[in-house]
């Protein structure tokens, strides 16, 4: 087994587009499971690029860094650092909570991932919004959640059963794995509504696929009162600061697993230990990216929210959380 730590090994330029980007370190052991190293998740970023950029594009995005390696501690930074190169882009968040500002990435072209991944970014976690509207998201998510005890044979039911209730509404999913043991699916929305009420609908759908799947499903808030068998229907991942990993993000785990896009046919079938940073270059090459078409099917949510109207009105309260 590879051991992590730091690495002497001398820093390397690489071409990326029409930028020259310095990676420092290339030989350090980020995941000492595999023996994978920052040059190695580097390469992967590479030849994955049309697809990451495509799920980060123009969004604030939240680094997860890890300076040491996945053996060190890891960094959720918002503020991109003093330094950054001059064609580095940005998008400015407000915080109301603290009153403070933050200039976050936004990646616009492969080599500000590169660039990220040089800064010791392994996750990629965007805003549902991006920067010329960023208090108005135009991607609602749903993320199927299990619970610690649910098994993936129930993800991939709940995952059917999301999928006839998106079918029922007209709206096309477009799933992933999570990179860890849930699901994600994205639907394009228009930017009309702000978090609130993209939130709401959430919920609304939640609870519609709670309905058709009872025994299998929650929406229940509070972790200490769901059943530990059960997969709960995270509404809240559409509440505003909250982020996800994005489609072809890795994840800061041993084995370097990626959130992977997949079809609805896979779903039956799909092992998500199976996408890793080792074997999801060779699948991209083979099938291109299976989200890149995400932004031609735009949705309407005024049914969702009609639902939750319905829904409150009959005592079923607005969203818990934040």
């Amino acid at each position: 087994m590879a051991t992590s730590g730091k690495s002497k090994s001398p820093a390397i330029e690489l071409e990326v587009g029409d930028r020259t980007v310095r990676v420092s370190n290339p030989d350090r052991v980020y995941f000492p499971e595999t023996g994978a190293t920052k040059l190695d998740l580097v390469n992967y970023y590479l030849s994955v690029g049309d697809g990451i950029v495509n799920a980060l594009r123009e969004r604030p995005c939240m680094m997860h860094r890890f300076p040491e390696g996945l053996s060190g501690d890891k960094v959720h930074q918002k503020r991109v650092p003093h330094g950054a190169p001059p064609w580095l882009e940005t998008v400015k968040v407000h915080f109301p909570r603290y009153n403070r500002d933050a200039d976050e990435l936004c990646v616009t072209e492969v080599a500000h991932v590169i660039w990220a991944v040089q800064m010791s970014t392994v996750e990629f976690h965007p805003w549902n919004t991006r920067r010329t509207a960023v208090e108005f998201p135009d991607e609602w998510r749903i993320d199927l959640d299990p619970m610690p005890d649910c098994s993936f044979d129930r993800v991939r039911r709940v995952a059917e059963v999301t999928h006839e209730v998106l079918d029922d509404l007209g709206a096309i999913g477009w799933p992933k794995t999570s990179g860890g043991k849930g699901i994600h699916i994205y639907v394009r929305i228009k930017p009309e509504h702000g978090f609130t009420d993209v939130r709401r609908a959430a919920l609304a759908f939640a609870r519609e696929v709670e309905r058709r799947a009872p025994d299998d499903v929650t929406t229940t808030w509070w972790r200490k009162d769901r059943a530990p068998e059960k997969l709960f229907v995270d509404y809240n991942q559409n509440a505003r600061d909250h982020t996800i990993a994005s489609a072809y993000s890795v994840r800061g785990n041993p084995t370097g697993t990626v959130s992977t896009p997949i079809t609805w046919d896979e779903v039956a079938d799909v092992e998500p230990q199976d996408f890793t940073m080792a074997t999801v270059p060779d699948r991209f090459a083979k099938l291109g990216d299976l989200h890149a078409d995400i932004d031609k099917a735009v949705f309407d949510i005024s049914q969702l929210l009609e639902w939750a109207d319905r829904d409150e009105k009959e005592g079923a309260g607005e969203p818990e959380g934040d």
